[in-house]
């Protein structure tokens, strides 16, 4: 019998019965990367490859309570939080997550699978509470161009003239240490339209700026493949830009050899580098 000896890393996300977003997709990035996944259940996905037809929300002190017995029993290294569209989710993880401040916390909370928020949910007042309550606590925050956009509205006109970097500026100031902006067009000329980019903001500044060349997919769970990644190589003692980079490196790989499961669309493989290694060993 021998003790834990890979990373624990505590995931917060839906449980998709597709396995393409939520805990089961971060549990599988986890294990590829040389860590052991830990997760918390936020909501149950009614789902296939091609569209999200439902989801039943955990009731939040389940999601506490989940979170409170694992993190009573057992060290975890990091935590990676996931796409939230539940208030009292948001403030129940944060409170949760306070008490671990030395633990670095993926933030990735948006989750454009999951169906509309309902009627009596204020999606300002979600984003609101979201910036309030774990974005300082983050150690990154994760998201597109168009969704930076949109958490920006709960502080400023869009008017005001304000850049990418600017907002990212001042999400840095509320407390999270680095803000990663995805999937934005990588530059105007013709050998550029081919390529996507992300950036990454950290204070004062981009920390590093890459560009990728564009899969055509269509994928689902890209960015939480991305995010999970980040969280479990800093799991195992990175540094977050170097963690960025090799991420990034892991998810390219993923949708590059991502598998058609049904008839909707491309799940990343999580597993593509042991594919290569049985590939070159045959």
């Amino acid at each position: 019998m021998q003790n834990q000896t890979s990373p624990l890393i505590l995931t917060f996300g839906v449980a998709d019965p597709i396995g393409a977003v939520g805990v089961h997709s971060d549990i599988g990035v986890f294990a590829a990367l040389g860590c052991q996944g830990l997760s918390v259940t936020t909501a149950l996905l009614i789902a296939d490859t091609a569209r999200v037809e439902d989801q039943q929300h955990v009731e939040p002190d389940w999601v506490s309570d989940q979170a409170r017995v694992v993190l009573e029993d057992a060290q975890v290294a990091a935590f990676k939080i996931g796409a939230l569209d539940h208030m009292e989710h948001i403030s129940s993880i944060a409170e949760v997550v306070s008490d671990y401040p030395d633990a670095p916390l993926i933030l990735d909370p948006f989750g454009s699978q999951l169906p509309p928020l309902s009627e009596q949910t204020d999606p300002e007042e979600l984003l609101t509470v979201l910036r309030q309550l774990l974005v300082p606590q983050a150690t990154l925050l994760l998201l597109s161009q168009v969704e930076l956009g949109r958490l920006a509205e709960t502080w400023r006109d869009l008017a005001n003239g304000e850049t990418m970097g600017d907002d990212a500026q001042h999400l840095i100031d509320l407390g999270c240490e680095y803000v990663l902006v995805t999937g934005t067009p990588a530059g105007t000329s013709r050998a550029e339209t081919g390529l996507r980019a992300n950036t990454l903001y950290g204070d004062g500044g981009i920390i590093r700026h890459d560009r990728w060349q564009h899969l055509p997919g269509p994928f689902v769970g890209s960015g939480g493949v991305l995010s999970a990644a980040i969280a479990a190589y800093m799991a195992r003692g990175m540094a977050l830009p170097q963690a960025v980079d090799l991420a990034q490196q892991y998810t390219f790989g993923a949708l590059r050899h991502a598998r058609r499961y049904g008839m909707g669309r491309l799940v990343p493989n999580r597993f593509h580098r042991m594919a290569e290694t049985e590939t070159e060993k045959g």
